[in-house]
């Protein structure tokens, strides 16, 4: 039996180290605290808990849950299990084992083709609140024009803003800082926005890029909202559920076009993946092959290159 009291202290001790290692720790913290509450409804009112079983328990929740859900659950507990090993010899570790063992994921990212891009923004000048659908826009074009991760995007300050150099500074993302280029197509397109954008603080440049109407960051729900309901009515997904395209596929049609466009100048491709991997933000090229999804277009392209390096021919 485990201390409801001591559980907290060593859950709080935890996250401050993790946090002191200079990791954020953000889905960590969310993951024991939802572990944490479902073992104090197990205790119901008394201050101790059968921690193994509120475990097992915890981790079954929900019926369909996803090996991969549960799996990504049980690493986050397994490091808070030993970390309280290292101050009590006792503590209980649950074994790897515990998760089920096929993490194989079956989800097929969507890719947008250059129309569908193309119709989404042409919703946002119809939705009803103009500011919202400007700031949608931009939040869109720079989605797909630089391959961002929404919460990157929407985390973006003003002073990560450079539209003399064309750069955006992504901050301590996934444990680093980058810079992002970005061209003169977008630069301008940002530039449109920031003459209406609302502020609180024209003047700031520690303020929010993406702003709601009242001038306050855009929270990366509301963004990932409104993303989906103009995906929705382009057609692209159901009224209702979770099938068709996420926000976080503009981030894998980025790095798709990108590819496809490499391939119809001709260029090195296994040179430019390289600059690929690290313009994304990956530690190396096994990161950035799972966005490289092959389309019936980047399958031709890929085949007549090679059909023209048979024959001898230049590739291009």
């Amino acid at each position: 039996m485990t201390s409801l009291r001591s559980l907290t202290r060593d859950v709080e001790r935890f996250l401050e180290y993790k946090r002191a290692l200079g990791h954020p720790y953000g889905r960590g913290a969310y993951t024991l605290r939802s572990l944490f509450r479902h073992a104090q409804t197990l205790a119901r009112r008394s201050d101790r808990v059968d921690f193994e079983a509120a475990l097992r328990s915890w981790l079954a929740r929900g019926p369909g849950r996803k090996p991969v859900s549960v799996t990504v659950d049980l690493g986050a507990v397994r490091q808070f299990c030993l970390f309280r090993r290292r101050s009590d010899p006792q503590a209980f570790v649950p074994d790897r084992m515990w998760a089920p063992q096929s993490t194989e994921s079956h989800f097929l990212p969507h890719v947008l083709s250059v129309d569908d891009v193309r119709h989404v923004l042409d919703l946002t000048r119809t939705v009803r609140h103009p500011l919202r659908g400007c700031m949608l826009h931009t939040l869109l074009l720079v989605l797909y024009c630089t391959g961002l991760r929404p919460g990157e995007a929407v985390r973006l300050t003003l002073a990560d803003l450079d539209l003399t150099d064309r750069v955006l500074t992504i901050r301590e993302s996934k444990g680093k800082t980058r810079i992002v280029p970005f061209g003169d197509d977008l630069a301008e397109v940002i530039k449109r926005y920031l003459r209406v954008r609302p502020s609180t603080d024209p003047s700031s440049r520690s303020g929010p890029l993406f702003t709601r109407p009242d001038g306050s960051a855009v929270p990366i729900n509301v963004a990932s909202c409104g993303i989906q309901r103009l995906f929705r009515r382009a057609g692209l997904k159901p009224p209702k559920g979770r099938i068709g395209p996420r926000p976080y596929d503009l981030r894998h049609t980025f790095a798709v076009h990108r590819l496809t466009a490499w391939y119809r100048e001709g260029v090195d491709i296994h040179a430019r993946l390289s600059w690929l991997s690290a313009y994304m933000g990956h530690n190396d090229l096994l990161g950035t092959e799972a966005y490289l999804t092959a389309t019936p277009e980047l399958l031709a392209l890929a085949a007549s290159r090679f059909e023209r390096r048979c024959r001898g021919e230049s590739p291009v």
